[in-house]
């Protein structure tokens, strides 16, 4: 097993940075039609900020752990809309249960999900039905459970928990908003896909991308 290094953790925030982006104005029309079409910005704008600021950190000789405080302050100062304090809010939990690693483990990777899904749901205080980014997180952290406990790889894992916060994701379309901006429409939310849902599985699958990156750069090993 490759243990993964600050520069590697930097490398991993990079494609979610970039599948974000890539995804903004989609995120922006989700986000149109039950909110304030805001959301792909903010969240490209918080992504990039995280990946510049954790750059700097590695360079400077941080460990990998020590990026993901530094990513909650990232996230925070450059989102001042409500994805800000939540996901900076799964970045300080992630790196409290991370904390101190100088470098991670595969299976910290599997950690790093679950914090940000259980940092995320404490601040918001929102659970799986609430058409929100818990809809993904939710099923993701499940999946990520049940794969520990029958002892699936971590690609494995992750490729789980990718495709169930995507059938999360999906499932928003059929559920009325009880949170946020979208929970002042009603019933006149149906139909929508939530855009904090969309996120949070493009988030998951781009971790799963960026992991089966560094293993097949290691000859598919881990």
């Amino acid at each position: 097993m490759t243990r993964i290094t600050a520069e590697q953790l930097v490398e991993i925030l990079r494609t979610v940075a970039r599948r974000i982006d890539e995804a903004r104005e989609h995120l922006a029309d989700l986000d149109g039609a039950i909110g304030d079409a805001d959301h792909g910005r903010t969240m490209s704008e918080g992504f990039a900020a995280v990946v510049r600021d954790a750059q700097d950190a590695a360079h400077a000789g941080a460990g990998a752990a020590d990026l993901l405080p530094i990513a909650a302050r990232s996230f925070l100062d450059a989102v001042g809309a409500t994805a800000g304090p939540l996901y900076a809010s799964g970045f300080q939990e992630a790196g409290r249960r991370l904390a101190g690693r100088a470098e991670l483990s595969d299976g910290d990777l599997l950690t790093l999900v679950a914090g940000l899904g259980d940092g995320i749901a404490r601040r918001g205080k929102a659970v799986p039905g609430d058409k929100t980014m818990m809809d993904a997180f939710g099923p993701a952290l499940r999946a990520i459970a049940a794969a520990e406990a029958s002892d699936a790889d971590v690609g494995a894992a992750l490729g789980l928990a990718a495709r169930a916060a995507a059938e999360g994701r999906d499932a928003t379309r059929t559920m009325v908003a009880s949170k946020g901006r979208a929970a002042r429409l009603g019933t006149r939310s149906l139909g929508h896909v939530d855009p904090g849902a969309a996120s949070a599985a493009i988030v998951i699958d781009a971790l799963r991308e960026a992991f089966e990156a560094i293993r097949a750069a290691r000859g598919g090993r881990g």
